[in-house]
């Protein structure tokens, strides 16, 4: 994608810069995410047509703030500053920084300079996300004020001149009703975008690449069942026909029927689809077990075993991974920050088999590569289908895992999704956990002694925070009654009603 253009997000360590990047893609333009003090030639490189400098969790006037190269404003490239990029564009070209009389959290009334190329079609008092303990007090020369709220003077600033834009909010954030236009009017009004990235023209652009670094070997890919490896598998199938083996390996903690469903999504392709049941090898490892960190372990090493072994036959091939651009941002390539580091980001072990490593979605975010799934003719249901974390129902089976606990919980995964979707409710997550807490019943006339299930359902447009949904009780009633009527085991059904923070999303 390297003829299109381009804007470049340098990170500040704000937890919004993936949100970012991904609405400047919403727009048809190509972001690329790159770490704050990233250097000029390296800038100049990438050939942009506009920056972003995102927020931060630090004080630009304090000794170790992360800092840009100041001749970040000398390229003659237009530049937007969000919350810390504000901050530091105005301390950087001799403007004031000073913490705020009074900060601003929330949903904030901001007034706006609708002359401003930045606020074009805005009305003249919008909301905003604040979220500031410091704020500009003096703009610099050349620079005027285009917005401001109750309690901050300067919410926005530019220097049309120069092409330099600054807003003290988050345009990023859905709590920022306009913030998508402020960003579209950055990139159209201010950089001259012409909105020529597209997921259609990756596809065929993506195809070539893939011919060209393979020629006429043989690519195998380690297929999950999950949406990434699933389009990965996809978009191989459609530029190198015959020329793939999908080794699924099905470790016993899918969801109900997911395993046939996989299987089916992928019968009749120009690929080798090769299903590995291995249940009995995956539980037998993990008898006695009840950390969730030493399951996760147990699960990811066992996973690659069995890969390893039955991908042995294909000595001399390339590897297929779905790493996508989350991954690699949040293990710390392309210049940015360590936020956690991910199983398949950072190339072929040294020691291997395969002669390279082929990643058809390492620039897409996850709403990218759905997009993808479905123009390369992967089922609308298969696509779209809930996240689900690599070892399965192994972190939503809380304590031991055995076969006759995890049927438990896929028959009442199974009903909890089927009633969400016969009421026509539709959430970001949801999902049903077993807890390992035995609570005493009746039914008839004799004692019961069954498990807790726990009912989980959010809505998230990041998944980095959520708050619960809130579902009919006539839903609840008819999803309670099936479980402890039709499933054996569970006794007691609950309802999680729990945000993150303070809660993760899953429970283990």
């Amino acid at each position: 994608m390297s003829d299109v253009q381009k804007i470049l997000v340098l990170d500040f360590g704000g937890q919004y810069k993936e949100l970012i990047a991904r609405k400047v893609r919403a727009c048809k333009v190509m972001s690329v995410i790159m770490s704050g003090d990233t250097p000029i030639e390296r800038i100049k490189k990438e050939n942009p047509i506009g920056i972003i400098l995102t927020g931060g969790p630090h004080s630009v006037y304090k000794e170790g703030s992360l800092h840009a190269d100041k001749d970040l404003f000398n390229l003659g490239i237009p530049v937007l500053g969000i919350c810390y990029g504000m901050q530091f564009m105005a301390y950087t070209l001799g403007g004031e920084v000073s913490p705020c009389a009074v900060s601003e959290y929330g949903k904030i009334k901001t007034h706006v300079c609708t002359k401003s190329p930045l606020f074009k079609g805005i009305e003249d008092v919008t909301p905003t996300l604040m979220n500031h303990t410091d704020y500009v007090k003096t703009v610099p020369a050349g620079f005027r004020v285009t917005a401001h709220t109750k309690d901050c003077p300067v919410a926005a600033m530019e220097d049309k001149d120069r092409q330099f834009y600054a807003v003290q909010f988050h345009p990023e954030a859905d709590l920022s009703e306009r913030g998508h236009d402020v960003i579209r009017n950055f990139l159209y009004e201010v950089c001259g975008a012409v909105g020529d990235y597209t997921i259609d023209e990756f596809i065929e652009k993506e195809i070539q690449r893939i011919r060209e670094q393979v020629g006429d070997k043989h690519v195998v890919l380690g297929l999950s069942g999950g949406v990434d490896s699933s389009v990965t598998a996809a978009i191989l199938e459609r530029a190198i026909p015959d020329q793939v083996t999908c080794i699924f390996v099905d470790h016993g903690m899918m969801r109900k029927n997911e395993g046939k469903e996989v299987e089916a999504a992928f019968s009749g392709k120009h690929l080798k689809f090769v299903h590995v049941n291995a249940e009995q090898r995956f539980l037998a490892r993990l008898k006695g077990v009840t950390d969730p960190e030493r399951k996760r372990m147990i699960i990811g090493e066992e996973f690659v075993r069995v890969f390893e072994e039955e991908s042995a036959e294909y000595e001399g091939s390339f590897l297929a991974q779905g790493t996508i651009y989350p991954d690699v941002v949040e293990s710390g390539h392309a210049s940015g920050a360590v936020i956690k580091s991910h199983h398949n980001v950072g190339g072929l072990p040294k020691e291997t088999k395969f002669v390279g490593l082929v990643e058809p979605l390492r620039t897409l975010f996850k709403d990218e590569v759905r997009e993808l799934g479905m123009l390369l003719g992967l089922p609308e249901e298969y696509v779209n289908r809930q996240p689900f974390p690599g070892p399965g129902l192994g972190v939503r089976c809380i304590g031991e895992l055995t076969k006759e606990r995890l049927d438990t919980l896929r028959d009442a995964d199974y009903i909890y999704r089927e009633e969400l979707k016969n009421a026509g409710l539709k959430y970001d997550q949801f999902f049903a956990v077993l807890t390992s807490m035995r609570s005493v019943g009746v039914k008839g006339d004799g004692r019961t002694y069954n498990y807790v299930l726990a009912l989980r359902a959010i809505h998230t447009t990041d998944f980095m925070t959520c708050e619960y949904a809130h579902i009919p009780y006539e839903v609840l009633d008819k999803i309670t009654s099936r479980i402890v009527n039709e499933v054996k085991g569970v006794g007691r059904v609950v309802y999680d009603i729990t945000g993150k923070p303070p809660a993760t999303i899953e429970w283990e």
